[in-house]
C-alpha cells in the first residue's frame, strides 16, 4: 500500500529526515551508497542535502546525478511533490501545497513525466496473443470534422494486449502504412488483432497477423471481436488529460506516456515506482 501524503509529511519533517528517508529507500532496493572519495559505505546524514563519510570525513551528495539536482528545491519538497504527482494533483495546486512557484512545480512534474517515458522506452515489451488496436484524437475543441479526418488534432495510436499492457505512440496520420509500421514494431507476428472497420487495418492479414474487425456502425461486439479494452484506455486517458486545460503539442508525448504508465501500473504502488526511478536513474 502506498504511503499517504500525511504519513510522508510526518516522516520527512526536515531536510535531514528527507535525505535519511531517501538513502534508506535506495538501500532497500539493493543499491549501496558509497563515498565517491574512498568507496566506504559508512556515512551519517549531516543535512544540507549531504552525507559525511565516516572513513575519510568528506561530504558528498549521493543523488547529485539524478533529477533531484535539476530543480533547486530541497529533498523534502521533492518527496512531497512526487507524492502529489502520484495522486494526480495539478502543478498549480501542488505549488501552493509545497510553497514553491507554479513554474518550479511544473518543471518538476515535467521531469517526472520525462523519466517515466524514458523508463517505458527502456522496458518496452513486444505484445502478443489477443490484441486490440485503435486510434484516438486529442486536442482542444475546434470546428470541423470529428474523428478520422480531424485537422489540427494529435493522433495517438494504441495497442492493448488483452489481460496485459497497453502501448501508445503519436502518429502523423492513420494511413495503412503508418498503422502497419507501428503494429509490426510492437506486436508479435501470429497474434490475433482486433480493430474496427477502418480500411487502414486491412493490410494486417498480409503482415503475419490474424485480423478480425467489428463494424461500430452496427454493433460494439461480436463474441470475442471487440475493442472495448483499448476504448477503455482512451476514456481513462482523456478523463485525466482534460484536467490540464490544454497541453502544448511539444510536451504531449510525455503526458500520454504518463497515462500509459499509470494504466499499466494501476494495481501497483506508484509512489514506490517513482521513487525508484528518481533515486536510481542518472539524469545529468
Amino acid at each position: 500500500m502506498s504511503i499517504s501524503l500525511l504519513e510522508l509529511a510526518k516522516i520527512v519533517k526536515t531536510e535531514k529526515d528527507a535525505l535519511a528517508f531517501l538513502c534508506k529507500e535506495r538501500e532497500k532496493l539493493g543499491y549501496k551508497i558509497a563515498c565517491p572519495f574512498c568507496d566506504s559505505r559508512n556515512y551519517f546524514v549531516i543535512g544540507r542535502g549531504k552525507l559525511r563519510c565516516k572513513n575519510c570525513r568528506k561530504d558528498y551528495n549521493p543523488f547529485s546525478n539524478t533529477i533531484f539536482n535539476k530543480v533547486k528545491i530541497g529533498y523534502r519538497k521533492w518527496l512531497l511533490l512526487i507524492k502529489l504527482f502520484e495522486i494526480e494533483t495539478s502543478a498549480r495546486k501542488a505549488s501552493k501545497e509545497v510553497k514553491i512557484s507554479y513554474t518550479t512545480a511544473l518543471k518538476a512534474f515535467n521531469l517526472l513525466r520525462q523519466i517515466i517515458a524514458s523508463e517505458l522506452a527502456k522496458n518496452d515489451e513486444i505484445l502478443k496473443g489477443e490484441i486490440e488496436a485503435d486510434e484516438a484524437y486529442f486536442g482542444g475543441k475546434r470546428k470541423g470534422k470529428r474523428g478520422r479526418g480531424s485537422k489540427n488534432k494529435i493522433i495517438v495510436f494504441g495497442i492493448l494486449e488483452r489481460k496485459g499492457k497497453v502501448s501508445v505512440s503519436i502518429v502523423r496520420d492513420v494511413k495503412a502504412e503508418t498503422l502497419m509500421k507501428e503494429t509490426v514494431k510492437k506486436v508479435r507476428r501470429g497474434s490475433i488483432v482486433y480493430t474496427d472497420k477502418w480500411r487502414g487495418y486491412d493490410s494486417l492479414m498480409f503482415c503475419g497477423y490474424r485480423h478480425l474487425s467489428i463494424d461500430h456502425g452496427k454493433r460494439f461486439s461480436r463474441g470475442k471481436v471487440y475493442i472495448n479494452g483499448i476504448e477503455g484506455f482512451w476514456s481513462f486517458a482523456k478523463e485525466r488529460l482534460i484536467k490540464h486545460h490544454g497541453i502544448s503539442p511539444g510536451k504531449f508525448l510525455y503526458y500520454i506516456k504518463e497515462q500509459e504508465w499509470r494504466y499499466n501500473n494501476r494495481d501497483r504502488d506508484l509512489y514506490s515506482l517513482l521513487l525508484k526511478y528518481v533515486m536510481v536513474a542518472e539524469y545529468v
